[in-house]
């Protein structure tokens, strides 16, 4: 599945007065540049320094962001944007150094391609949305129910397996799980639309 950013959604954080769009926005894009700034070796406070400084920055300039998909994809900009980011905290580093990891992290940036690093990203990106999207929905259903597609579509469990430890049928069980990943997928297209 490829994902793009939903244009409502960057259509609405436009707007600096809309706070629930930037909670939202916040939400979802603000743990993924967290930990990008983490798996850069950034520390909790430098990675949650680098998310503030990436989240200000696209503050700044969202507004003059002509959103095209045909152009590329939103997180692609605010992975440039991340990557800058990361640029410039080392290089206040370098004029300010600090306790451990800077030249440690300035080579771990360096050594890593543009393409994979933007891999890595994509990845984090779908996992958190995946989470994302299952923390909003989990409470819209019987615990028996989650359970069921816990077990057989995360945990890759055999349905009668789980029809046994759970006293279900094995209907139930498939019903469970095509009820739950279609509300996930509802979910997950009020923040992006899923082109196949």
């Amino acid at each position: 599945m490829n994902h793009t950013t939903r244009k409502s959604l960057l259509m609405r954080v436009k707007d600096s007065e809309d706070a629930l769009a930037w909670s939202q926005f916040a939400d979802l894009y603000g743990p993924l540049i967290f930990r990008y700034g983490k798996r850069k070796g950034f520390q909790d406070a430098d990675a949650a320094d680098l998310m503030q400084d990436v989240l200000g920055r696209v503050a700044q300039s969202i507004g003059k962001f002509d959103y095209d998909p045909s152009v590329g994809r939103f997180r692609s900009w605010l992975f440039l944007i991340s990557r800058q980011a990361i640029s410039g905290l080392l290089k206040k580093r370098d004029r300010q150094p600090i306790g451990t990891g800077g030249s440690r992290v300035a080579e771990l940036i360096a050594d890593l391609p543009a393409e994979q690093d933007e891999s890595i990203w994509e990845s984090d990106y779908r996992q958190h949305l995946l989470n994302w999207a299952m923390e909003k929905i989990q409470g819209q259903f019987a615990e028996s129910t989650w359970r069921a597609f816990c077990e057989t579509a995360i945990n890759n469990n055999p349905a009668q397996l789980v029809a046994d430890s759970l006293g279900m049928s094995i209907g139930a069980v498939y019903i469970a799980k095509s009820r739950v990943t279609q509300r996930l997928k509802e979910a997950v297209a009020t923040i992006d639309d899923t082109l196949e």
